[in-house]
């Protein structure tokens, strides 16, 4: 069970919150329709229900608060908006990386794609989907951790009438095995059709919250329709008539030759039609808003004018639910309709009621909310289901994820590699560092250590290490441009365990690109100049040691740079700014006159140290303290600290659990 409680935003100051003390539940085996107009605060709700918005207020799932719950994606599943990813990213790769942070297994994705029906557009990019091919992936994101409450924002926004049937058809299908469903909307009519309760929200108040029945009985109003050639005879007939009888008849001339009647009903309408000799083509008892609409929908108009005559008054509608009793005891969803058949309405239904025929789309059963909703499953046909089969979940998972270290790892892994930016970065970083290289060579006043790395005296950093640098810096840029999270918990998932897995992967990544390009500038200079021009250095294993932590250190802070900025390009400013801003502040520090020395520290170590080491250790200790005393190592090192520290203060919050 979902239970809203006090909700409230926090608006800026001098402005009426967005929801004001909002109280309300959905209930587990039910569908809950969040209604109301645009502007109404329904998305502003969903987000304080998910601590997406500062405000107050509390959301039980399941009698727990959101921070709480071990593990959210296997306790709820969103879809706000569109769904969040690189436009680059396959739908499967787009899956795959959701598998990973929810800590599922990656075969999941397949499973779920074939229930949406996206099994063929697997390898399509995110950037060229259809708005249903979105939604139908947002709905797989959402259920991707087999979660107990859905909430949905908008799901059935332009989308089409076969599209919205297999939705709701889904959704039903989720709350008949127990589930918790809500969903937010502002069509009347689609509320009563395809929910179990409606909680109705007015410029961030509650208004109302009642069943379907009680919804429809109170919200809704019954109408006629009627298509005649001649509508103007006929509307002028009526209001004759209604003046003569002193009641209240309101006729609304919608498109071609269709009438829409309030306050009338079909035996009345056909008898004053008989009297003044006027065709009548059909004759249906609908279930409208509270008023005639000036200028109804196309799509509206098109399926009123195609069901067909009823032969006389609608069934009534039922009785609603005590307040006590649960809304989905008393109305039940049955199984799944076949197929191209009408879904039976729960409870009895009088003889003369009208039945829809074949050919009525759903907008003309308005306030009629069938248990089963698609009449046609429209998605493509795969191997493991058919088309026209109704709406199927996919299998429950076995069991709740294990916590393990890896799992960002693996997220990481898959952000990283799942576009075409990371190798693309890699090569042209190399292609650029050999062909610095061999010119450099040819004019003799590099040093070799300098040609190994292609690092002229022009540039602040080489080729190689400039790329880790963006690397880097893509790897969070891409989260905050892009955040592939961020309908589950916010913008990025910002917890020490992902912090800890992008830098070891940008540390790999840096070394593999780093010594790649020493390799690779290495032969192509023995290729050009021949293998006796460029012999290994004697201090190879310094200097490999130098060029490691160079672009180890570029990396993590683009990273970390990215990551207090939010922004890609803030990343590579804080990594061009270690040799060009930083190191000269620091080489002037060092350059002054000093007055003590660190010679014999190693000795003094030793000393200290309880257990002995052995005396090789000092002259890598030695090595290090070298290392460390040059003037773009002191750089980085200032550098990466003071990003380090911005980090945790402004990054580490309450964000998804790892």
């Amino acid at each position: 069970m979902l239970q809203a409680i006090g909700l409230t935003s926090a608006p800026r100051r001098d402005l009426t919150p967005a929801v004001d003390d909002l109280t309300f539940e959905a209930r587990p085996g039910s569908v809950t329709a969040l209604l109301g107009a645009p502007g109404a605060g329904k998305t502003t709700a969903l987000r304080l229900m998910l601590e997406l918005e500062p405000g107050r207020g509390v959301t039980y799932f399941r009698g727990r608060p959101l921070h709480q719950v071990a593990h959210p994606a296997r306790e709820i599943g969103v879809l706000l908006g569109d769904v969040p990813g690189h436009p680059a990213r396959t739908v499967r790769g787009q899956l795959k990386l959701v598998c990973a942070a929810a800590g599922v297994p990656a075969s999941r994705a397949d499973e779920l794609l074939d229930v949406v029906g996206l099994a063929p557009l697997r390898d399509e990019r995110l950037g060229s989907l259809s708005r249903g091919t979105d939604r139908r992936l947002g709905l797989a994101v959402a259920l991707l951790g087999d979660p107990h409450t859905l909430l949905l924002d908008a799901p059935s926004a332009e989308l089409s009438t076969r599209e919205r049937s297999w939705l709701h058809g889904l959704l039903r299908a989720h709350a008949g095995q127990g589930g918790t469903v809500l969903y937010t909307t502002d069509d009347p009519k689609e509320a009563a059709r395809t929910s179990d309760r409606v909680v109705t929200l007015d410029e961030g108040r509650l208004v109302a919250d009642q069943d379907t029945a009680a919804f429809a009985r109170t919200r809704l109003r019954p109408r006629v329709a009627v298509r005649t050639p001649h509508a103007a005879r006929l509307a002028d007939a009526l209001h004759r008539e209604a003046r003569a009888g002193r009641r209240s008849v309101e006729v609304v001339a919608e498109a071609g030759s269709l009438l829409t009647v309030y306050g009338s009903s079909c035996p009345e309408i056909g008898e004053t039609a008989f009297r003044h000799g006027v065709l009548v083509h059909r004759l249906a008892d609908e279930t409208g808003d509270m008023g005639p609409t000036p200028a109804p929908a196309p799509a509206v108009a098109s399926a009123v004018a195609s069901a067909p005559a009823p032969a006389s008054a609608p069934a009534p509608v039922p009785a609603p639910a005590p307040a006590s009793a649960p809304a989905h005891a008393s109305t039940p969803a049955p199984a799944l309709a076949p197929a191209g058949t009408a879904a039976p309405i729960p409870g009895p239904t009088p003889a003369s009621a009208p039945v829809p025929g074949p050919g009525v789309a759903p907008e003309a059963r308005a306030g009629t909310r069938p248990p089963a909703c698609p009449v046609a499953d429209p998605r493509p046909r795969t191997g493991r289901q058919r088309a026209g089969e109704p709406a199927r979940l996919p299998p429950p998972l076995p069991g709740r994820p294990v916590r393990s270290p890896l799992r960002p790892v693996r997220y990481e892994l898959r952000r990283m590699f799942g576009v075409r930016t990371a190798p693309l970065i890699m090569a042209a970083a190399l292609v650029a560092s050999v062909a610095l290289a061999v010119p450099l060579a040819r004019t003799g006043g590099t040093p070799l250590p300098g040609l190994l790395a292609a690092w002229p005296v022009i540039l602040p950093l080489p080729p190689a290490v400039l790329g880790a640098g963006l690397l880097g810096a893509l790897s969070f840029g891409d989260e905050f441009r892009h955040p592939t999270l961020g309908s589950a918990r916010g913008t990025v998932p910002r917890r020490l365990a992902l912090l800890l897995a992008k830098l070891a992967v940008t540390a790999a990544v840096a070394l593999l690109l780093a010594f790649v390009a020493v390799l690779a500038d290495g032969a192509a200079l023995r290729l050009v100049y021949g293998t006796d021009a460029f012999p290994v250095p004697a201090n190879w294993a310094s200097l490999s040691a130098g060029w490691a932590g160079l672009a180890v250190g570029c990396a993590w802070a683009g990273l970390l740079g990215a990551g207090v900025f939010r922004i890609t390009i803030a990343g590579m400013a804080a990594v061009v700014a270690v040799p060009t801003l930083v190191g000269p502040l620091i080489q002037k520090v060092f350059a002054g006159p000093s007055v003590r020395s660190v010679a014999g520290l190693p000795g003094r170590l030793r000393d200290l140290a309880w257990p002995a080491w052995p005396g090789q250790a000092d002259l890598w200790l030695t090595a290090t303290l070298k290392l460390a005393a040059q003037p773009v190592a002191a750089a980085l090192t200032l550098s990466l600290s003071a990003l380090l520290c911005a980090y945790l203060l402004t990054g580490l919050r309450r964000r998804p659990r790892w």
